[in-house]
């Protein structure tokens, strides 16, 4: 096994609808320009409350992937 270095990225999904589709759509954007992404770390959930229900989710995430070399 070689050694290997990686970066650490810090996203932020949004979904009006759960904090799962907030977090898919986060990886999928980023996905479309970075290569190799490896995992994700959840680091902040918040959501906006708008006539006492719940309106919009909002994910902050890390995401890590591999440099090339």
């Amino acid at each position: 096994m070689t050694d290997a270095v990686f970066k650490v990225i810090e996203l932020v999904g949004t979904s009006e609808t759960s904090i799962s589709k907030a977090i898919d759509g986060a990886i999928a954007k980023a996905g479309e320009t970075v290569r190799h992404l490896g995992w994700f770390e959840v680091t902040q959930i918040r959501g906006r409350i708008d006539g006492g229900q719940i309106n919009s989710y909002q994910v902050t995430l890390k995401a890590g992937f591999k440099l090339d070399g």
